[in-house]
């Protein structure tokens, strides 16, 4: 079999993030905002090419400035971008303005109506491209909407057809989706069909439509399909890995000077993946996620923050 060309393509959104510059103060005062690439399908692609896999990326932008920065940023990073299509009819970039009240309070102010990344169709997916990859990452958040959520669908379809394993970022954000029922049924269609799935206990509650879920009875419903591992997240409580075969693995959380609290998701994931393609054991990986995302979370970025191997490990070295 001819060695594939990506360890991983990433499918779905590429927006910007405005980050403020004034911490521990409200929106309505601060002034200065710094732009970066942002969007969770993006940022992980980021985060595993700086850890040194190859990466491409599959998603839509739009035929202006902010579309341009993110191209050029994600080549600048290394990542493939062969397949993001330049959208033609005027749809503009998704934006996040971030707030940092303190370490502990953080929002993030969307602005996501008609943007161009959910606006990715069918018949911009290319089976080829898919072919050369070893895993797809897929992010709820391309699921959110027609025609993205077609587009997400059929690419999850060609990487099963062809052999490539689907890693599942739950990704759940309240905005574009209609109601609850939604978010399940379709999170659903995907969690059963990918071989990785990952995210936080609340996540796990949307994709179930349930308040509360316990782990066990999440685990027991997805290994009746085709996940062979399941990733879930309490937060500082660490995460815990299921595998089908019946393990129970727990990862801790490092401490960290926490500065905001987004953009730590899509590091863990990153770190996470990376270090299950180099082959490591999913302790090992679970520690991997842990640490990048408490490097991140120090960090005013989540893109440009993403750590490279040396200070992932050098962190793990630091607080075993």
């Amino acid at each position: 079999m001819a060695e594939k060309k990506y360890d991983l393509i990433a499918i779905g959104r590429a927006c910007i993030d405005l980050n403020a510059v004034e911490y521990n103060r409200p929106m309505e005062e601060t002034v200065t905002f710094t732009k970066y690439v942002g969007g969770s399908p993006a940022n992980i692609a980021i985060g595993a090419s700086k850890l040194g896999l190859s990466c491409g990326f599959i998603g839509k932008v739009p035929d202006d400035q902010h579309g341009r920065f993110i191209t050029g940023f994600m080549k600048d990073a290394g990542i493939d971008t062969s397949n993001m299509v330049v959208d033609q009819s005027g749809k503009k970039t998704g934006l996040a303005f971030t707030e940092i009240l303190s370490p502990e309070e953080c929002s993030i102010l969307m602005y996501r109506d008609e943007v161009a990344d959910l606006y990715l169709d069918t018949d911009e997916i290319s089976e080829e491209y898919i072919k050369e990859a070893k895993n797809i990452v897929v992010s709820g958040t391309g699921l959110a909407q027609s025609p993205s959520r077609e587009a997400v669908l059929k690419a999850v379809s060609l990487a099963k057809k062809n052999d490539v394993k689907v890693i599942f970022e739950l990704d759940y954000r309240p905005y574009t989706w209609k109601n609850s029922e939604e978010v399940s049924v379709y999170y659903s269609i995907v969690a059963e069909q990918a071989d990785v799935v990952i995210g936080t206990r609340d996540e796990f509650d949307m994709l179930e439509n349930i308040e509360g879920g316990k782990n066990e009875e999440t685990v027991a419903y997805l290994f009746q399909h085709a996940p062979e591992l399941i990733v879930i997240k309490h937060g500082v409580e660490g995460s815990y890995a299921y595998t089908k075969a019946g393990e129970v693995i727990r990862g801790t959380a490092y401490k960290s000077n926490v500065l905001k609290t987004f953009g730590a998701g899509d590091s863990y994931a990153a770190a996470f993946i990376y270090a299950l393609i180099q082959g490591k054991t999913i302790q090992e990986a679970l520690q991997y996620g842990s640490a990048s995302a408490a490097i991140v979370v120090s960090k005013h970025s989540s893109s440009e923050a993403m750590p490279t191997v040396v200070e992932i490990e050098a962190l793990m070295k630091e607080q075993a």
